[in-house]
């Protein structure tokens, strides 16, 4: 049987006092690609935000990788955020340290010791996504795609569960989309689960895979049909 990395039942979403998605019940188990999808508005953002525990679950029960996230309090944040990989559409890298030391400064701020260890992963994570010789660059020597490939390689360091990636591509052009879609494929394929929150229909065309939709309140599961 799969392990559900994901399971929320009557989910209501709100920013602030305002209901943004209600009545959600889903699952996504482990080592599935789920797309999230939805226009611009529809609560594609507000959902992973409360995923990852910056919009705190009011209504409903939800379960993300084995943290409750109803009775989950501030100080069990950092906690859940190790347990999971978070890829934003920005990149949100550091600017006035090189990648190398973007990455460090996440391995010590999850509570890493061990330099050699740190210098193994960093070399790690970069390989995995083709960046392995670009680890001395600051993050504005690098194209969009190549600091999107970091920021996938920045949420691979702690061996996540999931990975959410909100709007990954939103930034790239077409063709670097493709490019990092691949990269994310492969991590797919090696055993990682991956919500992508995105608006990149041509993608989901590309490389099909179960689809939820925000609308009109709602999260649903969407039937593709073969085009």
């Amino acid at each position: 049987m799969q392990d559900t990395i994901l399971e929320l039942k009557d989910v209501s979403v709100y920013q602030k006092d305002n209901l943004v998605l209600n009545n959600i019940s889903l699952e996504i188990k482990k080592g599935e690609f789920v797309y999230l999808i939805g226009k611009t508005g529809s609560g594609k953002s507000s959902f992973m935000k409360t995923l990852y525990g910056d919009l705190a679950l009011k209504e409903g029960t939800g379960n993300i990788v084995d943290i409750n996230l109803k009775t989950m309090q501030e100080k069990d944040i950092p906690f859940l955020r190790r347990k999971l990989g978070i890829v934003f559409q920005d990149f949100k890298l550091l600017p006035d340290r090189t990648i190398n030391n973007n990455l460090l400064f996440v391995l010590k701020a999850t509570g890493w010791k061990d330099r050699t260890k740190m210098d193994t992963k960093i070399e790690e994570v970069l390989d995995k996504v083709g960046m392995k010789t670009k680890g001395f660059k600051f993050p504005h020597e690098l194209s969009g795609g190549e600091q999107q490939r970091i920021a996938i390689a920045r949420a691979l360091l702690n061996d996540p569960e999931l990975i959410l990636a909100d709007e990954p591509t939103g930034n790239l052009d077409p063709q670097t989309s493709v490019e990092v879609m691949k990269v994310l494929q492969d991590i797919n394929k090696a055993g990682r689960t991956i919500l992508m929150a995105t608006h990149d229909y041509a993608l989901i065309l590309k490389y099909p895979s179960k689809t939820l939709k925000c609308d009109d309140n709602k999260v649903f599961e969407v039937v593709q049909r073969a085009v």
